[in-house]
C-alpha cells in the first residue's frame, strides 16, 4: 500500500492545497477526500479522474468534499460514467442536501446517485474496497452534531479526517495493531476542532514515533525540528505503508 497526498493544507492553507490524498494498492486508485483545491492539485499532478477507481468522503467540509462537482460533472460529460463514491450511510443525505444540491441539480437529475455510483458504508465493519485493500470507518470527535469518520486501511494505517485530539484512541488503536498513523494538525493553539501541535506533542515517545502530521498550515515550515517525534506528510512525495 502506497499514499501520495495531493495536497497536505489545512482548510485555509493556501500553499500546500487541501488536504486529499491517493492510496494505490495492486493498481487501484482510490481518492480520500475531494476537497475544493483538489481539481486544480490533481492536474497539477499529472493525474486526471478516469485515473481514479473510486472517492472515499470523510466529512463534508468543503476543503473535503468542495471538488466534487467538478468530479461528477467532468465524469458525466467528458468521460460518460460514473464515479464510485464511498461514504458513511449517514452522511449520504447531508453530502446532497446541505452541499451538492444546489450546483448539481439539473431536470431530470436530482439525486446523488445521478452522478455517482453511491455505496454507503457501515462504520466499524472492515470493508473490502478492493482485493487488498480494506477500510474500517470509525466516527471521531470534530464538529458537535455534524458526523465525521476517519479511516483505518488494512488494519495498520490510521488516516484522521478533522479530528480533536483523542490520545486514548491513539493509544488503542496501536494496541489494536496499528502501525502507522496519519494525523491533522493545527499548528496554532487552541485546537478547538483539530488536535493541535501544542497537544500532539503530549503524546508517549512510542506514539509519536508512529505519527505523521497533515493538514496543517502555511506556516509549517517555522515548525520543523518542533514535532518531537513525530514526521511532517510532504505533499506530493509517495510513501509506502508498511
Amino acid at each position: 500500500m502506497h499514499i501520495t497526498m495531493i495536497g497536505t493544507g489545512s482548510a485555509f492553507a493556501k500553499k500546500y492545497d487541501n488536504n486529499n490524498g491517493i492510496i494505490e494498492v495492486n493498481g487501484y486508485r482510490l481518492l480520500v477526500d475531494c476537497g475544493i483545491t483538489l481539481p486544480k492539485a490533481l492536474h497539477e499532478q499529472g493525474l486526471s479522474f478516469p485515473e481514479l477507481d473510486a472517492v472515499l468522503i470523510s466529512h463534508i467540509h468543503g476543503d473535503h468534499v468542495g471538488g466534487l462537482e467538478e468530479y461528477a460533472f467532468q465524469m458525466m460529460f467528458k468521460y460518460k460514467r460514473k464515479p464510485i463514491l464511498y461514504l458513511a450511510e449517514t452522511l449520504v443525505q447531508p453530502l446532497w442536501e446541505h452541499t451538492l444540491r444546489g450546483g448539481l441539480t439539473q431536470e431530470p437529475l436530482d439525486k446523488l446517485e445521478d452522478f455517482f455510483e453511491v455505496r454507503p458504508l457501515q462504520p466499524d465493519t472492515d470493508i473490502e474496497l478492493s482485493p487488498g485493500l480494506t477500510v474500517r470507518l470509525i466516527q471521531t470527535k470534530h464538529i458537535t452534531n455534524k458526523p465525521s469518520y476517519s479511516f483505518i486501511f488494512n488494519g495498520h494505517f490510521f488516516y484522521s479526517a478533522d479530528m480533536r485530539y483523542d490520545p486514548s484512541l491513539l493509544q488503542q488503536l496501536i494496541d489494536e495493531g496499528v502501525t502507522t498513523i496519519y494525523h491533522d494538525c493545527q499548528l496554532e493553539p487552541p485546537g478547538v476542532v483539530h488536535a493541535s501541535l501544542e497537544e500532539l506533542v503530549q503524546l508517549p515517545e512510542a506514539v509519536q514515533k508512529k505519527t505523521w502530521l497533515m493538514h496543517y498550515g502555511d506556516t509549517i515550515e517555522e515548525y520543523r525540528g518542533k514535532t518531537g517525534s513525530m514526521r511532517i506528510v510532504e505533499q506530493h512525495k509517495r510513501y509506502e505503508i508498511i
